[in-house]
């Protein structure tokens, strides 16, 4: 449970700074090409104004027309664009190539061409910019070389990535590093509730034992069958049932990861297992039925294994209606091996499957004292799955059956 809420913590935190980085980059990086795009489209504008030269620029020129990026009266001497004119055909009735060097004649009506079979009267072709402009019944396509700001543009985005990845990674790694720090109280929190429940318990037995014997005691020297020290004795094998399984899962939690399993025929165990319900399904005139594919084997613990059939069937038993279907299989799915109880049910809630394996949980109100439930069998269940590295879950099949299933790896 530790380490899930360790991995959780590290993952909500790197999700939700990965989460503002990509705003806070996109934002920026879309703004800068936006205004890259923008700035380019008002100097072709210009150009297309004027049948693809600059005009002669005066002191009083309104420079807001062009963005806050050409304030500069050197704008028509420091830009490099070319045009070619074309008929209402496509054919090319002149091009202007004078001020641009990588460019010949031949390339820039090729280009024009390219672009007036798109249909697209804005975009880019390469690092050029162009803009097709109308010039009586003639398209005048006129380019911007604009790959010295697209390479800077490009350099910056790729700059920006390679910061942000280094980012999240030496955050990830101070995550690493500061994450035990953040949930070492919740740890010893944990740790300190696990020893109480095991040391409460151990303590709880003297006294329970105590209670015991004085009652058998006194049920040998009145010589009848009295009701009073029949519920005393009723309650005293109830409550000394609930502390030994308290004291079990609490020692389940306080060793997973620290048992020794062996390989185990998980096929003999589970039948063997099951056939000792099947007297009580049938004084209960229940139907229960076993499916277990053989020679299946798993790494595991004998006793918390035998167990954990055991809870699961007395759990169906206990929660299905009269008359009702009992259903336990076992085989193997892919690389797993899959344990599931299904039986037919009354009542099937949301609430009753999300929370049904907390302890003392009671989704309805069949679940009580007189059914011989205390609501920690399945939370044992759960327990025992985990400790050896599977997943316990449940589920509803249609409006009437519950399904246990439990889902180890294979040996």
């Amino acid at each position: 449970m530790i380490r899930k809420l360790r991995t959780k913590l590290v993952a909500a935190a790197m999700l939700s700074l990965l989460a503002v980085l990509t705003v806070i980059l996109g934002v920026i990086l879309l703004t800068n090409y936006r205004g890259i795009v923008s700035d380019a489209d008002r100097i072709l504008d210009l150009l297309a104004d004027n049948q693809g030269k600059f005009p002669e620029i005066k002191a009083d020129f309104d420079w807001e027309e062009l963005g806050p990026r050409h304030r500069s009266v050197e704008l028509g001497y420091e830009t490099r664009y070319f045009s070619v004119l074309l008929d209402r055909q496509g054919t090319v009735l002149a091009t202007d190539t004078g001020k641009i060097a990588a460019v010949d004649e031949e390339t820039a009506a090729s280009y024009a061409q390219a672009v007036w079979a798109q249909d697209s009267p804005r975009g880019f072709w390469q690092d050029y910019r162009y803009l097709e402009a109308r010039e009586g019944e003639n398209t005048r396509v006129i380019f911007l070389d604009y790959g010295a700001h697209l390479f800077t543009f490009h350099s910056t985005l790729m700059t920006s990535l390679w910061v942000a990845a280094s980012g999240l990674l030496a955050v990830l790694l101070l995550l690493l590093l500061l994450s035990r720090r953040i949930i070492k109280p919740v740890i010893e929190g944990h740790e300190k509730q696990k020893r109480f429940i095991t040391d409460a318990g151990h303590e709880i037995k003297t006294p329970i034992a105590i209670i015991q014997a004085d009652t058998e005691v006194l049920a040998l020297e009145t010589g009848e069958e009295n009701e009073w020290i029949v519920d005393i004795q009723t309650q005293i094998k109830r409550l000394s049932t609930l502390t030994n399984d308290l004291i079990y899962l609490s020692r389940m939690e306080e060793e997973q990861g620290r048992q020794q399993f062996l390989p185990l025929p998980f096929s003999e165990l589970v039948a063997e297992a099951a056939q000792a319900f099947q007297a009580v399904a049938k004084r209960q005139n229940k139907t229960l039925s076993v499916d277990v594919q053989p020679m299946l084997t798993l790494v595991g613990e004998e006793k918390s294994l035998v167990q954990l059939v055991s809870i699961l069937l007395d759990n169906a038993l206990k929660y299905s209606p009269e008359g009702g279907q009992i259903a336990l299989r076992l085989s193997r799915q892919g690389k797993h091996l899959r344990l599931s109880v299904e039986n037919t049910a009354e009542t099937l809630s949301k609430e009753l499957l999300e929370n049904m394996f907390d302890r003392f949980y009671r989704g309805d109100a069949s679940r009580n004292s007189g059914q011989g439930g205390y609501g920690i069998g399945l939370s044992i269940a759960k327990a025992v799955v985990q400790a050896h590295r599977g997943k316990l879950s449940a589920a509803a099949k249609g409006t009437d059956r519950l399904v246990i299933t439990a889902l180890f790896p294979s040996a």
